[in-house]
């Protein structure tokens, strides 16, 4: 799952980032609303957490200019209030969900899963074959056996059991399950795709297509 986070504090965005990328998702970080819109222009993000009251273009302005845009991202709207006036308003302007500050960083997580599997109209358990995968307990089973896994295998996989045997090229591996800081010219797709292709054993689970990526 691709996430943006915009938050102008920079503690606070460098914790719940790290969280987040722990719990395997692709996650970049904007300060302000304007660098908020310039990432939501170039980059296809499932999530944006957004922070109402920002410096310079208010995260009112940024989710209205997101839906007015016709991106598919779900907002999650975070703000220091959380009085009913201010949730309507939030959710008037276009966002899917809001949450109070201070919040629980387990709850966080989950309302964004709810949100990315919303957006792709995804069950909550992706199952292809013999091989399950549980995003919201972070399991992933093959004919009963726990697989240990990173969270960028789990990504990774994730991606692919989503496209339900569709081929998703190392590119779009690349733009969903790492963040902007990441080398397009690197070959960690490929490391991570032979790696998860060891734990996952025997038989072959992720195939190659020649010239156009792998499906499961």
């Amino acid at each position: 799952m691709r996430v943006l986070l915009v938050e102008d504090h920079a503690e606070l965005a460098g914790v719940v980032a790290d969280v987040l990328r722990r719990e395997g998702m692709a996650v970049d970080v904007a300060f302000d609303g304007a660098a908020a819109l310039e990432r939501t222009a170039v980059n296809d993000y499932d999530v944006v957490v957004l922070d109402r009251d920002l410096p310079g273009v208010h995260g009112d302005d940024v989710c209205r200019a997101l839906v007015t845009a016709g991106r598919e991202s779900r907002v999650l709207m975070l703000t220091a209030s959380g009085a009913v006036q201010d949730r309507v308003a939030g959710l008037e302007l276009g966002a899917e969900d809001y949450l109070a500050k201070p919040f629980a960083l387990a709850e966080l997580i989950a309302r964004i899963r709810v949100l990315g599997r919303r957006r792709r109209s995804l069950p909550p358990v992706l199952v292809r074959g013999d091989v399950c995968l549980d995003a919201a307990h972070r399991l992933v089973t093959r004919a009963g056996r726990r697989l240990d896994l990173s969270p960028k295998e789990f990504a990774v996989l994730e991606v692919l059991l989503e496209a339900d045997g569709a081929v998703i090229s190392a590119e779009e591996l690349l733009e969903r399950a790492w963040d902007e800081a990441a080398d397009p010219f690197t070959t960690t797709v490929k490391q991570t795709i032979m790696r998860l292709r060891r734990k996952l054993g025997e038989p072959p689970f992720i195939e190659t297509v020649a010239q156009a990526g792998y499906r499961v």
